[in-house]
């Protein structure tokens, strides 16, 4: 739970009372590899705080073709937010990737902790913002750079992602196929 004070620290100060009541917020979880944390079809009732681990975040569409929304290391939050917000199921994946421990927050216990500790609300405030613009400049980068200035933008930005996911995962997540990404970089990463 000191990586969650520290995480929280990052954007508003807590003092020792506010974080103890701040944590009985929260349930811990453990989640094996290749393990779903969320899979489509399931009810979503909590967002997750990943204290050490990695996940991948996907849609899987009609054809059966898997599209990357998300990786999640640790310190970042994840959900099936539409599905967490709107109380319907989910159309996302969330799968483990290495053996992980994360945080579990609920809806209800979100709202009551924001609403009771405004400093909290402001914590979920800048993260969902924080949230918002990265997936807007994804989605720029997805629409006007070519494969290898997308590659060489996340690399840039996401030096913990490269070094821990798969290559196929990270050519999935930039919209090019595996052999387009080992032919602009043989010599690196995982396969």
């Amino acid at each position: 739970m000191d990586k969650l004070r520290k995480h929280i620290e990052e954007i508003t100060p807590v003092s020792d009372i506010e974080f103890e009541y701040i944590r009985t917020f929260f349930t811990v979880k453990k989640v094996r590899k290749h393990q779903f944390l969320i899979q489509a079809g399931d009810k979503v009732s909590c967002e997750y705080w990943i204290a050490n681990g990695a996940f991948r975040a996907f849609y899987v569409d009609d054809s059966g073709k898997e599209h990357i929304l998300q990786f999640a290391l640790e310190n970042s939050w994840l959900s099936d937010y539409n599905a967490l917000f709107h109380e319907t199921e989910s159309n996302v994946n969330v799968v483990c990737m290495e053996q992980a421990e994360v945080l579990c927050l609920s809806l209800f216990a979100r709202e009551k902790l924001a609403a009771e500790l405004h400093k909290m609300e402001r914590f979920f405030r800048v993260k969902v913002t924080t949230g918002y613009t990265a997936q807007q400049h994804r989605i720029i980068s997805l629409l006007s750079q070519n494969p290898k200035q997308r590659y060489e933008e996340f690399e840039n930005r996401h030096p913990e992602i490269i070094r821990k996911i798969p290559k196929k995962y990270i050519a999935e997540y930039l919209g090019i196929s595996r052999e387009t990404l080992s032919r602009l970089y043989p010599a690196n990463r995982r396969e």
